[in-house]
């Protein structure tokens, strides 16, 4: 077989991305300037970052549709037809396609791994290493991978705030595809964060700590889950030597009612979805100090949470890019504003 060149690769990974982002009007975060070819229109997004629910979920299907040597996935929950076809679809073009699913989650996602397995997909459970893995990653030829939010669970695609992110840069897809081999075949490994990748167990913790400790003047925090004691001491920290701390977050049910009010007495502001606004925040960011030189942002997988911090497979990246931030702090604006605010 003849291994396409390192040139080859970079060039394919910025046509790939290039081409999927144009479905929602956005440009990969890459470092190559290189011409691409041209790709269809779609509703125009305000940078870098894919925006759930408003762009739609396209941009995985091209990314499958178009893979010509290799898919790798990681998945949480998985139920939508449409990219299992697509996958299936790949294999049967000849595409070597590989699927973690996470093995606590069964009830969910057999149906997905029985149909992927009968359709020449390799499909395995989870490793039981870790308590849940909780990672959305999908990596196409060894040269894009697309971090997300969100499960591929298309029944809550129309209601549910998430974020996608392209990642064409060399070590970081080296990392991602590293781990996906040594957890596709349950062995252990210390993941590499190549350029700005954040692992759970490994440093996830850390380096949210530090980005939240980092910051100088403000902190917007979209986050399902509040229920990390270690974070939620970060931001009261943050809150009472200036910084402006504003959290979006879900409070279903009222679960987080003790942790929104000892924050709200330390000066952090919140508004939060419960089910009777019918809209759900599931998207994890920590954007810190938007508008200045050392601005960064936070997206991924991983909640505030012991569990998706320290004993689960989940995975993020930090990033200056000012295109994602300027995107994210649009969103946000409108939905801290239309969320309930904690009294």
């Amino acid at each position: 077989m003849i291994r396409p060149s390192a040139q080859a690769l970079t060039k394919t990974a910025a046509a790939a991305a290039a081409a999927i982002l144009t479905l929602a009007g956005c440009k990969p975060l890459t470092t190559t300037n290189a011409p691409v070819p041209a790709a269809p229109r779609a509703p125009t997004q305000s940078g870098p970052l894919i925006t759930e629910p408003a762009a739609g979920f396209s941009p995985v299907y091209h990314l499958i549709k178009h893979a010509r040597h290799s898919v790798d996935l990681t998945m949480y929950e998985f139920s939508d037809t449409k990219a299992e076809h697509g996958l299936a679809a790949a294999a049967r073009r000849g595409v070597t396609v590989k699927v973690v699913l996470d093995q606590r989650e069964k009830s969910h996602n057999s149906g997905t791994f029985d149909y992927l397995k009968s359709h020449g997909v390799k499909v395995v459970w989870s490793s039981p290493q870790f308590e849940y893995t909780h990672q959305k990653t999908l990596l196409v030829d060894g040269s894009t991978a697309l971090i997300m939010t969100a499960n591929l669970t298309s029944e809550y695609y129309s209601s549910t705030r998430d974020f996608l992110v392209v990642d064409t840069k060399p070590a970081d897809v080296r990392a991602i595809a590293q781990v996906f081999q040594a957890d596709f075949a349950h062995r252990s490994i210390h993941p590499g964060d190549g350029r700005d990748l954040v692992w759970s167990p490994t440093d996830s913790q850390a380096q949210l700590l530090a980005l939240i400790g980092g910051a100088r003047k403000s902190l917007r925090i979209y986050s399902e889950e509040m229920a990390d004691t270690t974070v939620e001491d970060a931001l009261i920290e943050a809150a009472r030597r200036g910084v402006v701390v504003k959290v979006c977050g879900e409070n279903t049910s009222g679960q987080y009612d003790s942790d929104f009010s000892r924050l709200a007495a330390a000066g952090v502001h919140i508004s939060y979805y419960s089910s009777s606004h019918g809209f759900y925040i599931h998207g994890k960011v920590v954007e810190a100090d938007y508008g200045t030189s050392h601005a960064k942002v936070f997206i991924g997988s991983e909640n505030f949470s012991s569990t998706s911090l320290s004993r689960n497979r989940e995975l993020g990246l930090i990033t200056g890019s000012q295109k994602v931030m300027s995107s994210i702090t649009s969103t946000f604006a409108a939905d801290y504003r239309n969320g309930k605010h904690w009294a």
